[in-house]
């Protein structure tokens, strides 16, 4: 079995034929375009034109990307987490700034299907036939995202509309968004905050730049008294601000499966060369601290994938009484993320010089690889989200109807009700131990096990006071640790739902373990940590992952080393 995706052998998670249609489609469009192409166009900075005009031509966004009660009869039209995040990390394979498109269009539609503006809607919905593309117009020069300074504003104007005025920075696809959902404020007195839609082509749209130097368009556009009536007006008030925040949650889900596609890619590439490539005598990958490197890459790819695809079934089974996908969705954008630079890392080790061949995917993904950790909240906004669940999911655990796996051809309807954006301290979270336990016969989770326990026991009797609470250099690497428990328990989960060898399994803990007892380290060393919290942080750093020589060989074997030669992109 091969744990990485396989274009040339490609079998979609998703069993419809629609979905498997468009999936195929994208691979023998890249296929053909070969990697020449490829990575001339990234060299170039040549804005994917042909991309786009294929998608739309083959109908690919607007069957994944419209609800189906707005797909006017196409049995392929909804909106499917479980397909969109496959396709996210198919399109990422072949290049971050293809799925980037994808991305930005998914937050562009957000607002308009969470709004209450049934023409906005419908013009999405036939925007998306006609091949459109989308985009979110948030983030201003100024702030960042940070929604509360928005400056953007609507001033009423004698016809009982408004005129919008302001300046957006940032902004993907804005070059030619057919609608940009953009956040603003209404000048009425409240200053109600609101989204509305522009059109990238009107005289009062000015797109001044491309801010970035990249074949993606992250635009700066600014709004001249640019004509707003109330068919374009999406939401004010508090649904606008939830708007904001919830179609984030929706596209920070995408970000995790990105990054797992570029690393598979840089792997294939990676791996190939080194087993072909001699030096002082032997195949690279013969040499032991190659070889690690290359297993450590494997091993951390697989529990990305693991555990994406195992947040997925709680993302798309959310409801208003169990919002546990606040938890998971946040881990999923810091976790993977972080763990996708790790294996550019540990692969860029090996290989060294060819990883800046112009020629090569690998160059591609080493560049574009730090931008996903960065994409809708930095690393250090998403820890300090994942510390207000903390208290819950170890102390006060709740009792939930078993989550399967879910591959429905079913519309994920919740994500655009997801109700106001507070109360996330209240959110519980079923018992973690029962999932540990089930594994508790191979060696490294009982390891891991061991960690958990002092970690907990850090947290009830020496946790953080209200100073290193307030402090990142000490709440962040605590936020790593929890962060990793919840990785571990959603591994564990997938990995029953596959059937996952248990000597991949007891691989994965292995550097579980490090890198929990790493980040233990790092609180052991602060200067304000307490002699309570050090000698935790010391009983943690001493637990070691158990070696197993023989599994280790033969997870090599049997798994690794067969990707010497399993893909590789047309030329």
């Amino acid at each position: 079995m091969n744990y990485l995706l396989q274009p040339k052998k490609y079998g979609s998670l998703t069993a419809d034929a629609g979905t498997r249609a468009i999936m195929d489609k994208t691979i023998a469009f890249f296929e053909k375009m070969g990697k020449t192409r490829l990575t001339e166009d990234f060299n170039k900075k040549i804005w994917y034109r042909e991309f786009v005009d294929y998608i739309g031509k083959e109908q690919i966004f607007a069957k994944l990307l419209t609800p189906s009660q707005y797909g006017g009869g196409d049995p392929d039209c909804r909106w499917d987490t479980a397909r969109n995040s496959e396709y996210s990390e198919l399109l990422a394979f072949y290049g971050l700034g293809y799925w980037y498109c994808f991305q930005v269009s998914i937050l562009g539609l957000g607002p308009i299907w969470m709004s209450g503006n049934e023409a906005a809607k419908r013009k999405a919905a036939t925007l998306l036939k006609k091949g459109a593309i989308f985009a979110f117009g948030l983030s201003e020069r100024a702030h960042g995202a940070d929604i509360y300074s928005t400056e953007t504003v609507l001033t009423p104007d004698k016809d009982g509309g408004w005129l919008a005025n302001g300046e957006k920075y940032y902004i993907g696809n804005g070059n030619e968004a057919e609608m940009v959902s953009t956040l603003g404020r209404i000048k009425n007195g409240t200053d109600d905050y609101c989204f509305f839609v522009t059109n990238y082509r009107h005289k009062a749209y000015e797109l001044k730049k491309n801010v970035i130097s990249h074949q993606e368009y992250v635009s700066n556009f600014a709004l001249h008294d640019y004509p707003i009536t109330e068919e374009d007006l999406l939401s004010r008030g508090p649904d606008a601000w939830d708007a904001a925040l919830n179609t984030v949650n929706i596209g920070k889900f995408n970000i995790g499966p990105a990054s797992i596609g570029v690393t598979e890619h840089c792997f294939y590439e990676a791996i190939t060369h080194a087993a072909n490539r001699i030096l002082y005598g032997m195949p690279v990958t013969n040499m032991p601290h190659v070889k690690k490197n290359f297993m450590d890459a494997w091993l951390r790819i697989v529990g990305m994938k693991l555990y994406q695809r195992r947040a997925t079934d709680y993302f798309r089974n959310a409801n208003e009484k169990d919002r546990r996908y606040l938890l998971y969705n946040p881990t999923s954008k810091m976790k993977v993320t972080l763990q996708a630079e790790d294996v550019i890392n540990l692969l860029w080790e090996v290989i060294a010089a060819k990883g800046f061949e112009k020629d090569t995917y690998f160059a591609m993904g080493a560049a574009d690889i730090r931008g996903p950790s960065k994409l809708e909240g930095t690393v250090h906004v998403n820890i300090q989200l994942i510390r207000k669940f903390m208290k819950n999911y170890f102390f006060n655990p709740m009792t939930y109807e078993p989550v399967r796996t879910d591959f429905t051809a079913k519309d994920d309807l919740f994500l655009f009700n997801q109700g106001p954006t507070k109360g996330l301290g209240a959110v519980q979270f079923h018992d973690y131990r029962p999932v540990f336990e089930a594994s508790r016969s191979l060696p490294n989770v009982a390891v891991f096990m061991d960690q958990i326990d002092l970690f907990k026991a850090l947290l009830e009797k020496a946790g953080p006071d209200t100073a290193q609470d307030m402090d990142p250099s000490f709440s962040l690497p605590l936020g790593e640790m929890f962060s990793i428990v919840v990785y571990g328990q959603l591994i564990l989960e997938q990995a029953a739902f596959n059937n996952v060898d248990p000597d991949i399994v007891n691989q994965i803990f292995d550097f579980m373990v490090r890198d929990f007892a790493r980040f233990a380290l790092q609180i052991y060393g602060m200067h304000n940590s307490t002699d309570a919290q050090r000698v935790y942080c010391k009983d943690i750093m001493f637990i070691k992952a158990q070696g197993d020589d023989a599994q280790y060989t033969r997870v090599w074997e049997k798994y690794v080393f067969p990707l010497n030669g399993e893909y590789a992109m047309n030329e």
